[in-house]
């Protein structure tokens, strides 16, 4: 069982920094990979930065967020939490912000958190 859960969207002016966490509950140790999507209205949802939970320094981000954004990973006795730090933020970087995990059995991120607005006004 996969429970992924978002938190610490808000609101924030241009140039300003904000973290989301995601919190992966249930069966952690069969998840391999784990990524922040992003989805802006009227846009195509896109991967932003993804980050391998069995390997050391595997981040990887698409070019938008290079420099600004950072993933890491927090691993518990019982959840496995994934942070973004999202700094120099841009008003095109306003979307909704899914969490997502992809089990080490699979290819695609199979399972999604309910996401966390992040708004970043000029």
């Amino acid at each position: 069982q996969v429970l992924l859960s978002e938190s610490g969207g808000g609101s924030v002016e241009a140039g300003g920094s904000l973290n989301i966490t995601c919190i992966h509950s249930g069966t952690t140790y069969r998840t391999c990979s784990m990524a922040w999507f992003r989805q802006a209205p009227g846009k195509e949802r896109e991967r932003v930065a993804t980050i391998d939970i069995d390997r050391d320094n595997s981040a990887t981000y698409t070019d938008s967020v290079k420099g600004r954004f950072t993933i890491s990973k927090e691993i518990t006795r019982n959840t496995l939490n994934v942070l973004l730090r999202m700094d120099m933020l841009k008003p095109e970087d306003t979307a909704t912000y899914y969490c997502a995990a992809r089990r080490c059995s699979e290819v695609n991120f199979e399972y999604w958190g309910q996401g966390t607005q992040v708004i970043v006004s000029s």
